[in-house]
């Protein structure tokens, strides 16, 4: 008698494989460039690496505190309230998590029941739905608008104020903002959030800002964290990265601020989640992060990769949206001179891969009902030498 698996419903039955994964496999299948998945191509400070080494040679093996190590959060508060200006207590309002995707997970687990309604601004990072979902609640999409110019391309993106003001009901539970955002690069201004707070103060909607590219801001300008809103800070849940910050994606290292209150219901899903976070990386992060010049002189870095990029692609038939923010230069594909520009985003990030060899995200990925505008989106966090193969190969189009 042989023994089958029992069937079972699934608790994420519109979730497949991702575009990322997807696209990846075939960059790697066609010895493609990838400029799809958001992650460096160089390595970190050595001496990252050497500290989180002498924390393993100490000892510091062994299960850390469930809330992260006090090191680690004093030196984030310390962090916070010199760029913000709001001063969280290290003890009851700073959680150390496996990246910014489990903070997101758990903040969202902590505070959605099921039938609450949780707000997204679409295009948005592909866990916020299923993390919704898994908590029960209902995801309520809006979209960012599309600006066009008076060829049809498209030019730039803008927070829908008045979709999202009219989102907001007593149903309302959450509200997820990406600043700046993946995948569009827009960043939110301080009247950005003067604006939020207007909305969200007569409701009892918390707010989660995913605040994982904090340190990409361009061209002078000032990441403005919603830590930094007087108002705003005391509903909101702030997530922030390491990996991204200091090149060490694969860590999976972030941190969550938000107030006790919140918090505590926060860590109550944590310790039953991961736990606790990497000792030996959490030791060695919080002597680099003494440093402040690692995270302030990050703009100046990816900004240089920026405007390289940038530059090259000007010498294609790619129109390019602007890029304030991020790590992602996205760009308008409608305008090429060849029949590929018919194609559906995903179709010509397949084409693109295959045939010029670079890959590329769809932006319709980023929306649940993949919404088209011809856009695409390239990750400019690589090493010169591989932009500018890259850029070669698009030239050639």
């Amino acid at each position: 008698m042989s023994l089958t698996t029992p069937t079972f419903p699934s608790r994420l039955p519109n979730v497949g494989t991702t575009i990322f994964t997807v696209m990846s496999a075939l960059a790697a299948k066609h010895s493609a460039i990838n400029l799809g998945q958001g992650f460096p191509d160089f390595s970190c400070d050595p001496d990252l690496i050497q500290m989180v080494n002498d924390a393993m040679l100490a000892n510091h093996n062994q299960y850390p505190p469930m809330i992260g190590i006090e090191e680690l959060r004093q030196g984030i508060t310390q962090k916070l309230a010199n760029l913000h200006g709001h001063q969280y207590h290290p003890d009851h309002e700073i959680t150390i998590t496996a990246g910014g995707t489990q903070a997101i997970l758990t903040a969202v687990l902590s505070c959605v029941s099921p039938g609450d309604e949780v707000i997204i601004i679409e295009p948005a990072y592909d866990s916020y739905r299923p993390s919704i979902e898994l908590a029960g609640g209902i995801p309520v999409a809006i979209s960012l608008e599309v600006q066009r110019d008076d060829s049809g391309f498209v030019q730039s993106y803008q927070i829908p104020w008045v979709d999202l003001e009219n989102a907001i009901n007593i149903k309302t539970r959450l509200l997820i903002i990406n600043t700046p955002n993946n995948p569009t690069g827009i960043v939110w201004t301080n009247s950005d959030l003067e604006r939020l707070a207007h909305i969200v103060r007569d409701s009892n909607a918390l707010i989660l800002s995913d605040e994982v590219y904090e340190h990409m801001v361009f061209d002078g300008a000032n990441h403005c964290s919603i830590s930094s809103h007087p108002e705003l800070v005391e509903r909101s849940f702030v997530i922030s990265s390491f990996g991204k910050t200091y090149h060490v994606t694969g860590w999976k290292v972030g941190y969550v601020a938000a107030p006790q209150a919140m918090m505590s219901e926060f860590r109550k899903v944590h310790q039953f989640n991961v736990f606790t976070v990497n000792s030996p990386m959490q030791y060695g992060i919080a002597r680099y992060l003494n440093n402040p010049m690692h995270y302030l002189e990050l703009p100046r870095f990816y900004q240089a990769k920026r405007d390289f990029f940038r530059q090259g692609l000007a010498e294609t038939e790619f129109k390019l949206l602007p890029t304030p923010g991020t790590y992602f230069q996205c760009v308008d594909y409608s305008g090429l001179k060849n029949w590929q520009s018919n194609l559906n985003e995903e179709d010509f990030c397949i084409w693109l891969t295959t045939e010029i060899g670079v890959a590329a995200i769809p932006v319709s990925a980023f929306y649940q009902d993949k919404t088209e505008s011809k856009v695409i989106r390239f990750c400019f966090a690589k090493k010169e030498s591989t932009l500018s193969e890259a850029v070669k190969r698009l030239q050639g189009i």
